[in-house]
């Protein structure tokens, strides 16, 4: 295929409530990448993947909804970005299934979220749950997509990825020549790790050696991108803390789990790093801290929730930014697609 455009392709899950942690942790990188005139931007709401496990039809739709909201919200523009959800687009679902057939059963069954999700409960877990990161794979290589910013809990979907990509390549090396396109014909995609400054990992409010999740029974353990001024200043007053002081130095937030994620909260919303943080309020107790870290949250958060919010009571505009984008998704997906079905030997 000759060099590959530079393209990003990355998604959220619309299995719960958006919260913080996919903001600092997703979409404010989104948001930095498409103004990068260097990549083609690519954003999904990945509503096939949310399937995986049991879903009530009317919250996966609000929940779509919900997350396309937040993107739009939150700068992610559908002039500089495509903006679609994931079932519209068929090409997914088409090379998700050829991806089945280029896995194997054996990498599938070392991936670490599918036992974490699973638990001792394995035979119960849809065929879906075991495949996803197959599909994962065909959502990033639809569009040959050169980058994928990439947490630390994504890193082993996307070596999986490159895997099946690379066998692809191997396994199919003479009719990837034979059609004219060179060595190989999909990209091995890579993570970006730091883009935008160093990962940024929430936890739970309530416990701080857990990721902040949408899963989590009480609301209190996060913080919900619409979360209104009120409820903001309610759930960090009452996040978990401990009696000592702020360290003044990086090492003193060791085994300190909560104290750490909210230096790190507030480091990440104020653009700054953790240090910095000690280095202002290194020595003062918590509630002071949270003080400060209520108002920086309302005034930069605060807006997002309110444009949510707003959003969200014209669920036409939404769907038609949905719509328009996976009209330009399959421009690009489906000459990709297509020339896999010629690789493979399928009559297209």
């Amino acid at each position: 295929m000759g060099e590959f455009v530079k393209r990003v392709f990355s998604g959220i899950q619309p299995s719960g409530k958006i919260h913080l942690g996919n903001y600092l942790g997703a979409i404010q990188k989104y948001v930095k990448l498409q103004q990068d005139d260097s990549f083609e931007t690519v954003y999904c709401v990945v509503d096939m993947h949310a399937i995986t496990v049991a879903q009530d039809p009317k919250i996966l739709r609000e929940r779509t909804l919900e997350v396309t909201a937040a993107y739009l919200a939150a700068g992610v523009s559908p002039e500089k970005s495509i903006i679609f959800n994931q079932s519209r687009v068929s090409q997914h679902a088409e090379l998700g299934w050829i991806f089945n057939c280029i896995a194997r059963l054996g990498w599938m069954n070392r991936m670490t979220q599918f036992k974490d999700k699973a638990g001792k409960n394995s035979e119960r877990m849809s065929l879906g749950l075991l495949a996803y990161p197959s599909l994962m794979a065909a959502d990033i290589l639809a569009y040959n997509a050169t980058h994928v910013p990439v947490g630390d809990d994504q890193k082993q979907h996307l070596e999986l990825c490159r895997d099946i990509a690379q066998k692809f390549n191997n396994d199919y090396a003479e009719q990837i020549k034979a059609l004219g396109f060179g060595d190989q014909f999909f990209c091995l995609t890579e993570p970006m790790i730091k883009f935008g400054g160093a990962p940024v990992r929430v936890m739970n409010l309530r416990d701080g050696t857990k990721k902040m999740s949408s899963s989590a029974e009480s609301d209190m353990t996060r913080i919900n991108m619409n979360d209104d001024s009120d409820t903001l200043a309610k759930k960090l007053k009452k996040a978990k803390t401990d009696a000592d002081a702020i360290p003044s130095e990086l090492a003193g937030l060791e085994g300190r789990p909560e104290a750490k994620n909210l230096i790190e909260i507030y480091a990440a919303l104020n653009n700054s790093d953790s240090q910095t943080v000690l280095n202002q309020f290194g020595g003062n107790q918590f509630r002071a801290f949270k003080s400060a870290l209520i108002e920086l949250a309302v005034a930069t958060i605060g807006p997002i929730g309110d444009e949510m919010n707003h959003l969200m009571k014209d669920e036409a505009h939404i769907d038609q930014v949905l719509k328009d984008g996976a009209d330009k998704a399959r421009i690009i997906a489906e000459p990709i697609v297509q020339d896999v079905k010629r690789i493979v030997g399928f009559m297209v």
